[in-house]
This record gives C-alpha cells, structure tokens and sequence, in this order.
C-alpha cells in the first residue's frame, strides 16, 4: 500500500479512537443528568432542562461513539454465512457493501449541512454557500462580522428552548468522522483482499 494510504488509515483510526474512548465516558454525564432529573422531580421543583440535555447527551454518545464503533467491529452483522467466511471473502463483501454506508452516509452529510445552516439563521437553498460566507466574514473581520452573516438562531419548541446549532453541529462532524472511517474500512478492506498489510 502506498505510504499516503497507511499514514490516512492510521491518521483516521488513531483520531476516532480517541474520540471514542473519550466518549465512553459520556455514559456518566447522560446518568447524572437523568439521576438529576429523578432527584429534581421527587423531592424538589421538577428541572425544565433535563429531559433535552439527555437527550442531546444521548446523540453526541451516539454519533461521535459510532466511527470507534465501527473500526472495533462492534457494529450488529446478520452473522448466518460471514462468520464461516475466510477473511477474504469478507473483506470482499465488507468492500462491496462500504460502498452502500458511504452513500448513506453522504445523504446523511447532506442533509446534516442543511439543517445546521438553518439552525444558525439560513434559510435559503444554498446552505454551502451559507457556510462559506461565514467562514470567509469571520476569517476577514472576526466575530463581528460573522455574526451579521448569522441571522434568526433556531431554538427548540419546548419551555427550556435551547439553541439548536451545537447538537447540530456535532452531528455534522459525527457524519464526517464516519464517513471518514468507512472510508478507512474500505482501504482496510481492499487491503485484506491483495492480502497486504496496512
């Protein structure tokens, strides 16, 4: 393999191994807040905020958890055939089937792009275009300006009405992380199959 291949394959996993190991410990914040919550609806004035923040909680656990998971293997597989399988026949498979993920995925990017755009003021047809305005007004006069390319702030329709463009972005970097690590897979996978090593 290509000296660039490798240092892409090992630059990817080493970072969304220590995003995963990081997040593993989300598990803990998501319990105290829903052990808050308990303890706030028993014995004090029920907490508007708790039931949202688990949630948001429980999504960054999820999207930026899965990329680990996905390199460890960890995902569910329907096991009837691939576990008699040598390993390059499922790498094989593995390769044919990364290509399905990585389209899913880059729907899922699509729309991510979209919906965080609309949750920082855009509402127009070009969400990229949004971005790039952003980027470029707060490269060229710093805050301020950027701020004047951000218009209404989306927020939740509860009583707590938090802002909606953290959750939102990180599931956009959640998306990309795995879109990066089936791209991983995939050069793993073609690796296995010449039978090199990686």
């Amino acid at each position: 393999m290509p000296g660039f291949v490798k240092l892409f394959i090992r630059g990817v996993d080493g970072f969304n191994r220590r995003i995963g190991r990081f997040m593993m410990y989300g598990i803990f914040a998501m319990m105290a807040i829903l052990l808050w919550s308990s303890f706030s609806k028993t014995f004090l004035t029920p907490s508007l905020w708790t039931l949202e923040m688990a949630q948001f909680a429980m999504v960054a656990y999820y999207i930026l958890g899965g990329p680990y998971s996905m390199q460890m293997g960890s995902n569910v597989r329907m096991d009837l055939f691939y576990g008699e399988w040598t390993l390059r026949q499922r790498a094989i498979v593995d390769a044919i089937t990364v290509f399905l993920l990585m389209f899913y995925i880059a729907i899922l990017i699509h729309g991510a792009v979209g919906s965080s755009a609309y949750a920082l003021g855009h509402f127009g047809v070009e969400p990229y275009g949004f971005y790039w305005e952003l980027i470029t007004a707060f490269v060229t006069g710093g805050r301020e300006a950027a701020s004047e390319v951000i218009g209404y702030i989306e927020r939740s329709p509860t009583a707590w009405r938090p802002v909606l463009w953290p959750i939102k972005l990180i599931m956009l970097f959640g998306f990309i992380l795995m879109f990066l690590q089936s791209v991983s897979e995939l050069l793993k996978d073609i690796a296995r199959i010449r039978g090199v090593d990686y």
